[in-house]
């Protein structure tokens, strides 16, 4: 269990303290890596016995922070306005002051901005994560406005590939600079805890007999994801193991990019697969999703900052064949909990998928149980959370240090 960071409280007579008041501003609260980041940290400062607000324009993950105690507070931070973020500077001062609040951390550039001001007006600490590589960092402006993220009093990267991005182009000193990676739920993501009830129920919705060999694709349906690096892996997967059959899952919504999803489908027709390849779009059983794999293909295109699929799917003691670049080439072991392939190399994909489908029991076995402790010992929820909660207590000793 994470324990409260305490912020010290002032008396006449000597020094007290009380558990910090934190709060995270973010654009909106829908479906993501940041904001299910925001969330679990929300509920660790409150399973901590702090108090753990959170600022956004709002969306489906509003409910969950209700359910454990956090409070949500809807303020406009998604827009890029300069008028609005102006605004937003103004009513997070006023945010501060009501509650109290002791830290504001930034997830994402635009109310990033806004909150820098305002810690700067309140005289709290202000501390960002730093959640991806961000567009356009070779123009001087937009390099300016993403540089907010390397602003705060601590600063956290979600990976190597992050911490490493950041000194490339932007310069953080090393007593702000700390790596947090993202957690993974490891009691959620448990084979021991997934039904048999839940697989047959999601067996039947997709039509799965048992006998073929899934080869799972999870993630938003957006072109950098490589699904078409998949597809044309394909036919020399099947040739490989004799024609047997073989059903490619693409699990995960488009969003509305309808005509990428259009071109996914037409990749696939050309290549005669319509009976191997199927979008399935969201799943809201994601466990029961990875324990029907078996294999779990991140064939992205471009380095993801971290990267949830591989920690997730080894953590359910599946297989990941990936590309080698981005926070991949640090969650997954190549050779004893997954393979790394060259990005866009359908050769090396196929031979790496042919490698894992080929698998006897025995070594799927000793695979699936390297991966879950992997994930146990390096990338649980627990894990991110006591080490952010320990970037909070940083933040505040530094700004009590250069207040005295």
């Amino acid at each position: 269990m994470t324990e409260a960071v305490y912020r010290s409280e002032p008396r006449a007579q000597g020094g007290d303290y009380r558990p910090a008041v934190i709060l995270q501003v973010l654009p909106e609260l829908d479906a993501g890596g940041v904001e299910r980041g925001t969330v679990d940290i929300a509920r660790a400062i409150v399973d901590g016995g702090g108090k753990a607000l959170v600022a956004s324009q709002g969306g489906r993950l509003e409910r969950e922070l209700d359910r454990f105690g956090a409070k949500h507070i809807n303020l406009p931070l998604k827009s890029k306005n300069i008028l609005t973020m102006r605004k937003n500077i103004d009513a997070l001062v006023k945010l501060i002051s009501d509650e109290g609040v002791d830290i504001i951390h930034a997830r994402s550039r635009a109310p990033a901005w806004s909150a820098y001001f305002a810690a700067r007006k309140a005289g709290i600490p202000f501390v960002t994560t730093f959640h991806g590589t961000y567009s356009g960092y070779k123009n001087p402006f937009k390099r300016r406005y993403n540089a907010i993220m390397t602003m705060g009093d601590q600063v956290i990267a979600i990976s190597q590939h992050i911490a490493t991005h950041i000194n490339k182009y932007y310069k953080v000193e090393p007593d702000r600079l700390n790596i947090v990676p993202r957690g993974t739920n490891v009691d959620l993501f448990n084979p021991e805890n997934v039904s048999q009830e839940r697989l047959i129920a999601l067996s039947n919705l997709w039509r799965l007999n048992g006998e073929e060999y899934v080869i799972m694709l999870p993630g938003r349906i957006t072109r950098w994801k490589g699904h078409g690096f998949l597809i044309r892996a394909l036919p020399a997967v099947l040739e490989a193991l004799g024609h047997r059959r073989v059903r490619c899952l693409i699990v995960g919504s488009d969003q509305g990019r309808t005509g990428y999803r259009d071109e996914v489908l037409q990749v696939t027709n050309k290549l005669g697969l319509e009976d191997v390849v199927h979008i399935v779009d969201h799943c809201a059983d994601m466990p029961a999703a990875y324990m029907l794999a078996d294999v779990v293909a991140c064939p992205s295109i471009e380095p993801e900052a971290f990267g949830r699929i591989p920690s997730e799917a080894q953590a359910m003691g599946r297989p990941v064949v990936s590309t080698a670049h981005g926070g991949a080439m640090e969650t997954v072991l190549p050779g004893e909990t997954g393979w790394l392939v060259t990005p866009n190399e359908v050769e090396q994909l196929s031979r790496a998928l042919v490698q894992v489908l080929s698998m006897t029991p025995e070594k799927r076995a000793t695979l699936a149980a390297k991966g879950r402790q992997h994930v146990i010992d390096h990338y649980s929820l627990e894990q991110m959370a006591e080490q952010t909660l320990g970037v909070y207590a940083k933040a505040l000793k530094r700004v009590h240090r250069n207040a005295a």
